[in-house]
Order: structure tokens, then C-alpha cells, then sequence
């Protein structure tokens, strides 16, 4: 998604019920690291989210944007029913193109005894606006669920919600929960949307030269943030002591990390230290993968990647900017930087980034530890593609183009979101459109090949 996703575009409900009987989880190890995309199941309408939860079943759980999520059986056989249904708890999506809806999942560590999971979705917005004569586009709600141990079915009446945060404007959404090694949960939240951070729902910040904009705002507002939580105390959470603003007075206490754009995915490494990677929409100038860190400031909208960011004209950088925020911290540059395609500048290769995971499976040795990651479309075609980043003691990781052995130039589709399995193995969920309509959505396991 122009995540910004700002140039998809959304599809209608039909749902196609086919699946593949590959046993996605069974795979024998292949030596040989030749990577290839072998497809999980199909006719999903616009799939955002692939979870497996940690109950030893081996099911994968597929997020579909329009509101209904599927279970894959360990033996490749998709579910005839969906796991839940809340389609009719979204706001009305627009099929041509569109960040909201149901976006992300995540299973309670002790799922397996206590049967509670997480959903991230964009409910329809409360009465009221931003500012007079405006009104929320939705509004953001993380919910608690409790399912049977091992049903395949989840009652929506089960819903128990956590937080919510109105949203301004239709786009930068963010989109992923997860918990982190530390059992607290995890949720990014974009900056509120539209371009160059105009527009109502934008609050006044320190950095007075860009006019404002939520992500260097602390005190106002939840978004542009990814924020971390206790479910496991309070009513309906408490804040972990070690908050970075936890004794503050002002400042929002549930934000871990700031100064993002559009945070639509990140993920934990489920090896080596179990560091947190973000995947961040830029303008129109540059894409990001960030390395997060408790407190840490990602620079939006100062800067964009490891640039100085203008809103007065996004397609040139300005000439110098803060390296330094109002309290002294430094503006983080990310790891990863790609060029956009809007770039003026040229050799733009994305439209829009898709964080990814780091690699911990066995199909692919020689990946093993390295970062995959993708783009939801070069020119906003369908010819996304794959890259892997291999880590650097400073400064930017070098990266390369992940080509699989059936998809040589580029994968003929769009990338929606890349998942991960509890084995380490990595899956990528694609469709022929940008929006969340028709059911071309398709899930695709990453691969050895001989």
C-alpha cells in the first residue's frame, strides 16, 4: 500500500474459497538458498496480516483488509468459515484505494491456555472533528477476543476493547500489534494522514519551519508513534514502568518511539537480540526501515529517511534542518533507505515500503539472520518486489534484490504485507489490486529451491 498508501485503491467483498494442499509448515530443509514463492492459498480480497499463534497448531491466520480473517490448516486446507468476522465493525472501505480497515493481529503469548488475541481495526469515526466544521475519518480501536482453545471460530461478541484514538484523515493508518520479547504489546499508529501534514488533525509541534505535524508531538495525540502497553494489568492496561514518558506529566505515556510517518508494519527478530524493525511510508522523496529503540525519534516530519524534509515543496529536500529535536535527542536515521519513484532526482525504486521480517527459518540457510523486505509497487503498477539487508556496524545496510526463481524480473503483483511464521519462515501477501476489492489476493511461503 502507498502506505502513506496513499495510491491504492479498494475492491469489493467478493471472497473466493480455494485453497492449496501444500503443507505450508512441513517443508523439508533445502540446502540449496535459490529462493522461490510457493503459493499458500488464494482469493482473498486484500490480505494485510499473516500470524501463526503460539499454541503448537501449526494454523496460519490470514488478515484480510476487508474485515474477515482465515485460518490455513497445518495440512495446507483453508477453512471454509472464517476465524472472525468484522466486517460489519470497519468503517465503509473504498474499494479503488484505501489504508483502513482490518489491519493487524496478535496472539496473547499464553494463547494456547488463555485463548485471548488482539486485533488492530479502523471502527467508524466518533461524532466530532479535529477542529470545528471537520470530522474523523475512523477511528482506531485495539480490541481483546477470547476463542476456545483450538476453535477455528472466534465470537465477535467476545469483543473487549483496549484503546482507541480518533483519526483525521483517511490514510497513514499504521496497522500492526505485536508482542515483543518483553510480553507487553506493541501497536504502531501514522501520523494521521494526508500529504505533507496539512490539513485538520495536524497539531502544532517545536519545529516551527514545517509547520507542525503529529509525529514530533508528544502531548496532543497517539499517532505517528508506535506505542507499547500492559494488557496483562489495569483496566483495560496499565504502562510499563520502563516507559520512556511513563513519569512525565504531559507527555502521552503509552509512546515508545516516535517521529514516524506511516508505521505500517514492524516486526520483533525472533533471534539474536530481538531487535525491533520498523517499516516507515515516506512522501515522495525517500522509503525507510528503521531500528527501533525505546525513546527514540525517527525524525518525521523533519526529516524524510536521512534527509531534510520540506512541506512546502515534498520534491525537494531542503538545505539543512535540526539533527537535534526540542529536547536535545537525536533525529534517528534509519538503516534502510530506498528512493522513491516520485523522486525528481531519478533511480526511485518504490512507491511505497513494506517492513519485513528477519529470517530465522531452515527452507533458506545462507538468509539466515538477514532482514527481508519489500515494496508494495515500483511506479504503482504490479511489479513489486523483494529485497534482503544484511546488518552493518554503522551507518546504512547494504541490500540487494531478493529475486525468486518463478518471479526473475519482478513478482507481476502487488506487495500487501510480508508475515512470519513461529518456525522462523517468512510469507508474503500479494494482490492484482491496490485497493480492497475483487479476490486476487493470493499468500505465498518464501522457499529453497534446487
Amino acid at each position: 500500500m502507498k502506505l502513506s498508501l496513499k495510491n491504492l485503491l479498494p475492491l469489493s467483498m467478493v471472497l473466493i474459497i480455494a485453497a492449496c494442499k501444500k503443507d505450508h509448515n512441513n517443508n523439508p530443509p533445502n540446502n540449496n538458498t535459490t529462493p522461490d514463492l510457493q503459493q499458500v492459498t488464494d482469493g482473498l480480497i486484500s490480505p494485510v496480516a499473516l500470524v501463526e499463534p503460539p499454541d503448537g497448531s501449526k494454523r496460519l491466520f490470514i488478515v484480510d483488509q476487508a474485515g474477515k480473517i482465515w485460518i490455513v490448516q497445518s495440512d495446507g486446507t483453508r477453512s471454509a468459515t472464517p476465524f472472525i468476522d468484522l466486517s460489519s465493525k470497519i468503517v465503509a472501505l473504498n474499494p479503488g484505494y484505501d489504508e483502513r480497515g482490518l489491519l493487524g493481529l496478535a496472539f496473547h503469548p499464553d494463547f494456547k491456555t488463555n485463548g485471548k488475541f488482539y486485533l488492530f481495526y479502523t471502527a467508524p469515526p466518533r461524532a466530532g472533528g479535529p477542529q470545528p466544521g471537520a470530522s474523523w475519518s475512523s477511528l482506531t480501536r485495539i480490541s481483546q477476543f477470547t476463542a476456545a482453545g483450538g476453535a477455528n471460530t472466534a465470537d465477535p461478541a467476545t469483543e473487549k476493547v483496549i484503546l482507541e484514538a480518533d483519526h483525521p484523515q483517511s490514510n497513514h493508518n499504521g496497522g500492526t500489534i505485536a508482542f515483543g520479547p518483553d510480553g507487553f504489546l506493541y501497536i504502531s499508529i501514522g501520523d494521521g494522514g494526508n500529504a505533507d501534514d496539512i490539513g485538520p488533525g495536524h497539531v502544532t509541534d517545536w519545529y516551527g519551519t514545517n509547520a507542525g505535524g503529529n509525529g514530533q508531538d508528544l502531548y496532543a495525540n497517539l499517532l505517528g508513534n508506535i506505542l507499547r502497553i500492559d494488557v496483562n494489568s489495569g483496566s483495560p492496561y496499565s504502562i510499563p514502568a520502563d516507559n520512556p514518558f511513563v513519569a512525565s506529566s504531559t507527555a502521552q505515556k503509552e509512546i515508545y518511539a516516535y517521529g514516524f510517518r506511516n508505521p505500517y508494519r514492524f516486526s520483533f527478530d525472533m533471534g539474536g537480540s530481538h531487535q525491533l524493525f520498523a517499516g516507515d511510508a515516506g512522501q515522495s522523496l525517500y522509503e525507510e526501515i528503521d531500528l527501533v529503540t525505546k525513546g527514540g525519534n525517527y525524525g518525521w516530519n523533519v526529516r524524510e529517511g536521512a534527509h531534510c524534509f520540506s512541506t512546502d515543496n515534498d520534491k525537494q529536500e531542503r538545505t539543512s534542518c535540526p539533527t537535534t529535536d526540542s529536547a536535545g535527542k537525536p533525529l534517528i536515521d534509519p538503516i534502510i533507505e530506498l528512493v522513491n519513484a516520485a523522486n525528481p532526482k531519478g533511480g526511485g525504486v518504490a512507491v511505497t515500503i513494506v517492513g519485513g521480517n528477519v529470517y530465522r527459518g531452515t527452507q533458506l540457510p545462507s538468509y539466515q539472520g538477514r532482514y527481508i523486505f519489500g515494496i508494495f509497487s515500483q511506479d504503482g503498477k504490479t511489479n513489486a518486489k523483494l529485497y534482503v539487508a544484511d546488518a552493518a556496524n554503522s551507518g546504512m545496510w547494504p541490500y540487494t534484490e531478493l529475486k525468486p526463481k518463478s518471479f526473475p524480473t519482478d513478482l507481476g503483483m502487488y506487495v500487501k504485507s510480508i508475515g512470519q511464521d513461529q518456525s522462523g519462515e517468512i510469507y508474503v501477501m500479494t494482490s492484482m489490486q491496490q485497493g480492497p476489492s475483487g479476490a486476487t489476493g493470493k499468500v505465498y511461503k518464501l522457499i529453497g529451491t534446487k
